[in-house]
């Protein structure tokens, strides 16, 4: 396996656990994997802190959203009802399925509600059915990727890829993490809507105005200068430090959020949750939405053909969401073989297919693979002990979400960018100088931030692989599998104009 260019890597030295501990360093191969407890432990929390925002952000898109007839998630009217329902059930199954990943995937992977899926899901499938016909599709998409795993096409799909293209997909991933971190704490925006400007987006509100923005910079500035100076948990003493100057900010100056719902905006404000301790530590979760779905309902409604077409839109991005983030976690971790295939990658992918059933069962979307797991990877963990520890703080925070609100955006974010900059040190390993890998690489680099989409950069570098083979007179060199899924990449790049043509 290769090491991962990681500062914080475990050595050698560590005293051999015994007893239980050793039944699970075993059964976990912490050690064999050069890692030990603290770090998974680190890692898990670190994971948790970087994907606990989904909490927050998965209810205000799916529980604000209305079906067909009007209604809300589970059959609500009020958002009030419908909020804390998916935040339940969103951070149940984040629970639940990253333990099932640890135990059974035995990687560093945690699981959530895939953003950009959920909003397939509130804004393109919803509006057309009812909310149970809806979230029976996301079962249905679930089970087909549960097919394939078995039949071995996801698993023979993840090694036809060329290896170059695989570290482009870790690189990309990077960049995107990088970009998604920079958004979510406002460092960087959209240019307000107006006339004589061509410039999409900025530096923070015009500069770095304001504390949040303050509070996001300390955080980043924190972990950068602990990590460079070889100081066990960076990241997350980085999260938490940057969390108490966002309590005491919030404590001193009042800031209050970005938008208030209401149509205000304070351009200054927190991006998503602000930091303030008010009202209770605890509240009993309500699990109602857990199995209000029905599977051939959308049938009814809007006919075979667009169903199959709005099923492939979310297998195709859940697949290779999944795919960008184990290539690129795993990387960065030093558990990838030398032609970059995962050793058991089978079984994350049994877990992360069972996961999206479980999103759609619980009406909180198709759950996958996050992203952010690579905060574990920067934290030096290296196996499933580290998501075990970042689902059983999932489950906790179904009764503690109160706390779990705490942490802003600007405080969890600043991670992202350091391991953005750790997973973008793995471009060396891609030849430049051979044009017909080099070419896709770069764009799948290049197209996944820009296009806001790990699927869309992945769709990218294999239909341009394919074309470039083509044009040298190498298509021998391209796997058979290669052309199946470059094809239905430029089925989902056209589905507008086919949706439309067969309207």
């Amino acid at each position: 396996m290769n090491e991962p260019s990681n500062p914080t890597a475990p050595g050698a030295g560590t005293p051999a656990p015994t007893g239980f501990k050793a039944a699970v360093d075993r059964y976990f191969q912490v050690s064999a994997r050069r890692s030990d407890f603290a770090r998974e432990f680190r890692g898990g929390l670190a994971m948790f802190f970087a994907m606990a925002y989904i909490i927050v952000l998965n209810p205000l898109i799916i529980g604000t959203a209305v079906d067909m007839n009007g209604d809300l998630v589970g059959g609500a009217s009020d958002p009030g009802v419908a909020i804390p329902m998916v935040a339940a059930a969103t951070a149940l199954v984040a629970g639940v399925l990253s333990i099932l990943m640890g135990v059974i995937g035995r990687y560093p992977f945690g699981l959530a509600a895939g953003m950009g899926l959920n909003v397939i899901v509130a804004v393109t499938i919803a509006p057309q059915m009812t909310w149970a016909d809806a979230m029976g599709l996301v079962v249905i998409e679930g089970l087909i990727l549960l097919v394939l795993v078995f039949t071995g096409f996801r698993v023979a799909v993840f090694r036809a890829i060329p290896a170059g293209l695989k570290t482009a997909i870790a690189v990309g991933l990077g960049l995107f993490l990088t970009l998604v971190g920079f958004v979510n704490a406002g460092f960087v925006r959209r240019v307000p809507d107006i006339a004589n400007t061509t410039v999409p987006v900025q530096l923070g509100d015009n500069g770095l105005n304001g504390w949040p923005i303050l509070v996001f910079v300390i955080g980043l500035a924190l972990t950068v200068v602990l990590m460079v100076r070889g100081v066990k948990g960076a990241m997350l003493i980085g999260i938490i430090t940057a969390t108490v100057v966002a309590l005491v900010v919030e404590a001193v100056a009042e800031v209050g959020p970005m938008s208030d719902g209401q149509g205000n905006v304070n351009p200054t404000g927190w991006s998503l949750n602000v930091p303030e301790l008010s009202g209770p530590v605890l509240a009993l979760p309500d699990f109602g939405l857990i199995g209000r779905f029905n599977l051939l309902g959308g049938f009814e409604h809007i006919g075979v053909v667009a169903v199959i077409l709005l099923v492939f839109t979310l297998i195709l991005a859940d697949f290779f969401d999944t795919m960008g983030t184990m290539v690129g976690v795993a990387g960065q971790a030093g558990l990838l073989e030398e032609d970059g295939d995962l050793p058991g990658a089978r079984n994350v992918l049994v877990v992360d297919s069972l996961a999206a059933v479980a999103g759609g069962a619980t009406s909180s979307s198709s759950a996958t693979v996050y992203a952010e797991s690579a905060a574990a990877a920067g934290e030096g963990a290296r196996t499933g002990l580290a998501s075990v520890v970042t689902g059983v703080l999932f489950l906790v925070a179904t009764l503690f979400s109160p706390l779990v609100n705490l942490v802003p955006f600007e405080a969890a974010t600043p991670v992202l960018i350091v391991v953005g900059f750790l997973m973008m040190t793995q471009v060396t390993k891609i030849d430049f100088t051979d044009l017909g890998v080099a070419i896709p690489a770069f764009l799948t680099i290049v197209v996944m931030p820009f296009a806001y989409s790990i699927a869309d950069g992945i769709g990218a570098g294999f239909v341009s692989y394919v074309v470039i083979k083509l044009a040298q007179g190498r298509p021998r060199d391209v796997h058979p599998l290669m052309w199946v899924v470059a094809a239905a990449f430029l089925v989902y790049f056209c589905l507008e104009p086919i949706q439309a043509a067969l309207a």
